[in-house]
């Protein structure tokens, strides 16, 4: 393991932001993580873990040491008549690791395909897109306790999980460090279509027989056609969550807003953000080097030499039209630094 001084980090960052870390090192196993802890540890010295960098914003040069987890590897570790558990290193690209499973018939995750990242930083968001959320397919994760500096593992229930949160995003954050994950996947697929695009996008392209593998394909496509690569226009995807709001108020919304587009959440509602952001005329707006992508509304882009702060500025902008319309506080998914 080396550690380096005063690195930029745009490459390593979805935004493409160039701002500086005091210390900066790559990590490709167990030891590396335990090294690089430990000593962190005797400092006192703050830390960000990187995983893909794509969720996350940059404001300001980092004044501590970034950590790039590099870990790779997927096994399986068991399994029985209905399902098999792989064990994945946190290094491992998320995409990679769908496609793993597909290839094998496995399922379960064909539905969030194409979702940026690493595996390791999938249970801090609870990754979900078309109706899966990661905690649907999680059977554990792995950590490294910076505080009680020792390495435990979470099940399910321990994580804290909800709408693109969990305790390593909240009151975890900063003390616990993910080194893998447990997914259960099942032998025989259960497919989820009913959410978004799916049906429709297998109907226009003739798909007759629905397998995991269709689905990803179509998924690949439809986010394709809707969300830019960040290795092209530098974004984190989603910047904001789509609101949940109560079904009273709800009731109220659509009396005010009849076009308004909602899906149920159990008791609740929840809204599409982009539809809210469009509705305040920011579709496509773009700010300098800072904008609102084109095809979709809840993704921020830097076209070429944004800073941080004026992405943060747009967002804030955005965030203060949806309350003053609609009167709904759109909330950030993405992290800021």
């Amino acid at each position: 393991m080396q550690v380096l001084e005063n690195i930029s980090l745009k490459p390593y960052n979805a935004f493409g932001i160039d701002v500086k870390a005091r210390y900066f090192a790559e990590l490709h196993s167990d030891n590396d993580i335990a090294a690089f802890f430990s000593a962190l540890t005797e400092e006192r010295m703050p830390f960000l873990v990187l995983g893909g960098g794509s969720n996350m914003l940059f404001t300001k040069d980092f004044e501590g040491s970034v950590a790039c987890i590099r870990s790779k590897g997927i096994v399986k570790l068991m399994e029985d008549e209905k399902h098999v558990y792989l064990r994945i290193a946190a290094g491992e690209v998320w995409d990679d690791v769908v496609k793993y499973a597909v290839d094998n018939g496995w399922g379960g995750i064909e539905n969030l395909s194409l979702i940026p990242g690493n595996a390791g930083t999938s249970p801090v968001q609870n990754i979900g897109a078309y109706g899966v959320e990661l905690k649907d397919v999680l059977y554990s994760v792995e950590v490294a306790d910076v505080i009680a500096r020792h390495y435990r593992a979470f099940r399910p229930a321990d994580c804290e999980f909800g709408y693109r949160t969990s305790i390593f995003k909240n009151r975890g954050k900063g003390r616990f460090v993910i080194t893998s994950l447990c997914l259960k996947l099942d032998k025989q697929p259960v497919l989820k279509l009913d959410y978004g695009d799916i049906r429709r996008e297998l109907g226009k392209a003739g798909v007759k027989d629905v397998t995991i593998s269709a689905v990803r394909d179509i998924i690949i496509k439809i986010r394709s056609s809707k969300l830019p690569d960040p290795s092209i226009i530098g974004n984190a995807g989603s910047f904001f969550m789509n609101p949940v709001v109560s079904a009273d108020e709800y009731a109220r919304l659509i009396k005010k807003f009849p076009a308004m587009p909602s899906f149920k959440s159990g008791d609740e509602v929840k809204i599409p953000g982009a539809w809210l952001i469009e509705q305040c005329g920011f579709k496509g707006k773009r700010y300098g080097d800072a904008g609102v992508h084109e095809n979709q509304p809840l993704v921020l882009v830097n076209y070429g030499s944004a800073t941080g702060k004026e992405i943060l500025v747009l967002a804030e902008k955005i965030i203060k039209s949806v309350l003053k319309k609609f009167g709904i506080g759109l909330e950030k998914e993405v992290n800021i630094f």
